[in-house]
């Protein structure tokens, strides 16, 4: 029998707050950090609805001389992982061995932006930052945080687009049952806020006008986010051995690929990674309480979601709430994951269900219950987090109490 994995450290910057109290508080409210952010470029400022972060600073977790080495996605990531191994209670000598597992979509979007920019605008400076290549480098945010934090244990990079870290989460999990490691840090870290990056989500016509409307009647595309949240993963013999607090229960993983299209979602595609992920966790569709859906707030992806659930769960599809975080703190790719896992991890611990933002009304292709609106208390045990990428690549993770 493998051992059971429990999350004892928590960690997170996001558009909702950057600590885990603040977004836990703004979580419930229905606080959303969506708003407009101008990028200048050429002489036109060209406004565009996003969710940055705010009140961010690295120098709560390191020297700003130190920093200015890093691209904001990997400051994001030591941020949130310094928060979570000091939640976690573990000392320096019992972390040092600690794997380093995270995923990020595009890495350091704002240092290659800024290289291109002094490189191709004539108003440049024609020369690029020193340290261009390894702050860019998808890898960044994990070299950060084992160097940050002195964790000497396996480390790596995961990049599967918006499966980037639930994908690692899984890899993480999958270690600690084979033993291969007894402790991880793992989540994922974005920040693509840059003009070239919502130019290109611009031109692939998905793109949200105003807000994000998930599963809602009149929604009209996805709204960009950014961020970082970190897990501290360890087997429960270890935690429970060093009297550790417990925030919740890795129950089971489970992945599948569409193989039919790169940028279109397949019902039955995802419906196999919940299914697998069900199966993983020895869970039958009625155990489900509540679902942290993918939810993009496009059209095609939350209708496509919505018959996902039906196809794994039949019938308890109709049951179970199911509420998307990105109408509250947008869409952070390869970050949005680990962002809706804290969502989740939070829903199971307080029994309560985030609520999905700016609902207008029911779409006929979407008639679950999303919770619309403002977040709903209810008894919950169990909880699904589900994220499916470009690519056709689905990811789906099951949680429990902990108790």
């Amino acid at each position: 029998m493998s051992a059971r994995i429990v999350i004892t450290g928590l960690g997170v910057v996001s558009p909702i707050g950057c600590s885990v109290e603040t977004f836990r508080a703004n979580l419930f409210a229905g606080k959303s950090g969506i708003g407009t952010i101008d990028l200048p470029c050429r002489g036109e400022t060209i406004p565009f609805p996003a969710a940055p972060v705010q009140d961010f600073h690295i120098e709560d977790y390191m020297d700003a001389k130190q920093a200015s080495f890093l691209d904001r996605f990997a400051q994001f990531a030591v941020g949130a992982a310094t928060q979570a191994l000091r939640c976690s209670g573990l000392s320096a000598e019992e972390s040092r061995s600690m794997a380093v597992i995270t995923g990020t979509g595009v890495g350091g979007q704002n240092t290659q932006e800024e290289s291109y920019t002094k490189l191709l605008d004539p108003n440049g400076s024609g020369r690029v930052h020193p340290f261009t290549i390894p702050r860019l480098m998808a890898n960044a945010g994990t070299s950060q945080i084992s160097m940050a934090l002195g964790l000497q244990g396996p480390g790596f990079t995961v990049a599967s687009a918006c499966a980037s870290a639930l994908h690692a989460m899984g890899v993480a999990l999958s270690m600690l049952r084979l033993g291969l490691v007894e402790a991880v840090m793992t989540g994922g870290a974005e920040s693509c806020l840059t003009l070239g990056t919502l130019r290109g989500w611009e031109a692939l016509r998905v793109m949200s006008p105003d807000l994000c409307r998930p599963f809602s009647a009149g929604r009209a595309g996805l709204v960009l986010g950014e961020g970082a949240a970190m897990f501290v993963f360890e087997t429960e013999e270890k935690a429970r051995a060093r009297g550790a607090k417990i925030y919740a229960e890795c129950l089971g993983f489970g992945m599948s690929s569409d193989a039919k299209d790169l940028t279109t979602p397949d019902a039955e595609g995802a419906a196999r990674a919940i299914t697998n992920c069900l199966r993983d966790a020895q869970l039958a569709p009625e155990q489900i309480d509540y679902i942290n859906a993918h939810g993009t707030g496009t059209r095609l992806n939350d209708s496509t979601e919505t018959q996902a659930v039906k196809l794994a769960l039949g019938r308890h599809a109709t049951k179970v709430a199911l509420s998307s975080s990105k109408s509250l703190f947008g869409h952070a790719l390869g970050a949005a994951g680990a962002l809706e896992l804290l969502a989740t991890i939070l829903a199971l611990r307080e029994n309560i269900a985030p609520p999905t933002l700016n609902y207008q009304g029911a779409d006929p292709a979407c008639d679950l219950d999303y919770v619309p609106n403002q977040a709903r208390p209810m008894p919950m045990n169990i909880a699904l987090k589900n994220a499916f990428a470009f690519g056709g690549l689905n990811a789906s993770l099951a949680l429990g109490t902990g108790t």
